[in-house]
């Protein structure tokens, strides 16, 4: 079955309600984010098509780039406009981004070529088995755009970075994890800390330097003086990297926690959405066995590495018909935040 994106609104209000997909169990966090609706009425918003089609750098030869799966999407606004930077998949699985743009942040059209793909380049034997996957795009103070992303070789999912002045054109910076010690450790989904400046959402300076969460069995933490070269949080005594959030035994997220989309700072400290799924035992009974479903951490916003509070519950989950079927079942898995229009 081919994969669709499908599209999650968020609504920020001053007021209190209640969406028909929270459970009634819930404990509402005052800190967390409400009020998230999915728009049934659109999605799924984007679906696989098979007349996109480009040449490859590494066949030289015309692909039909998207004609498989269209998932993992991530979304950045850009002069008043929301700029939407997918997953795509060929018949063989490869996988590289495409973009599609609209000015309502609901109806998204396609442009015809891909903005990423592999290439005859330093990381080629990284991403040529599998591709670029799993992209979070952050704006810098300078208006530089970086983007973490997931390079897949058949076997290990490795965190890289790029950076872009108009989201078209990018230059790949390779591993995050550059450390011989690292370069075969599954590492991927990077969230950069950020903040709200006005209506942007730019990178975020703390005590001098900025913040990164990443991982997926747990969240870990990486912090540098720039956006390009990044230092591993490590424990001093075995030098092994330090976990700042772990699954938990009869939850929902007792399988695995990954970051979702960047983090953001607020009153009451360092929001983090995190995708999460149940574990075959030990888990939530509610949810059948590896669900993935959508929860919110918060970090202290001046020691972004102390855990303060969790959710108790999943905010949002699969419970719609195009959530529930898939290339993988019951998957929720959200990339993408924005302010956009208030909203």
């Amino acid at each position: 079955m081919k994969l669709t994106i499908t599209l999650l609104l968020v609504v920020i209000l001053d007021g209190c309600g209640s969406v028909s997909e929270y459970r009634l169990e819930t404990k509402t966090k005052d800190w967390a984010v409400h009020h998230f609706v999915k728009v049934d009425s659109l999605n799924s918003i984007l679906e696989p098509e098979f007349h996109q089609v480009f040449q490859s750098p590494i066949s030289n030869k015309q692909v039909h780039w998207e004609e498989r799966n269209v998932l993992n999407p991530f979304v950045i606004v850009k002069n008043g406009k929301a700029y939407l930077i997918y997953r795509a998949q060929d018949k063989d699985l490869k996988s590289k981004l495409g973009l599609a743009i609209n000015d309502d942040g609901l109806h998204f059209k396609k442009q015809p070529l891909p903005i990423f793909c592999l290439d005859n380049d330093t990381i080629k034997q990284y991403e040529w088995q599998g591709g670029i996957e799993e992209t979070r795009i952050i704006e810098s103070e300078n208006g530089t755009y970086i983007m973490t992303y997931t390079s897949y070789d058949g076997k290990t999912a490795r965190l890289c970075l790029a950076s872009s002045k108009d989201l078209y054109t990018w230059t790949k910076h390779g591993l995050v994890l550059k450390e011989e010690k690292y370069k075969d450790l599954r590492s991927q989904s990077g969230a950069i800390v950020c903040k709200l400046a006005g209506n942007k959402i730019i990178a975020a300076k703390i005590k001098g330097k900025y913040w990164m969460y990443f991982g997926d069995n747990d969240l870990y933490l990486a912090t540098y003086e720039d956006l390009i070269h990044w230092n591993v949080a490590e424990n001093d005594e075995n030098k092994k990297m330090i976990s700042v959030l772990h699954p938990r035994m009869g939850y929902f997220d007792s399988r695995l926690v990954e970051p979702g989309p960047l983090a953001l700072v607020q009153k009451e400290g360092i929001l983090l959405i995190y995708n999460d799924s149940n574990a075959a035992n030990y888990n939530d009974s509610n949810l059948p066995k590896f669900t993935i479903a959508v929860s919110q951490a918060l970090f202290d916003k001046e020691n972004p590495y102390k855990f303060i509070d969790r959710m108790d519950d999943y905010f949002s989950h699969p419970d719609k018909p195009y959530e529930q079927t898939g290339e993988v079942n019951e998957v929720y898995f959200v990339e993408g935040l924005v302010y956009f229009k208030k909203k």
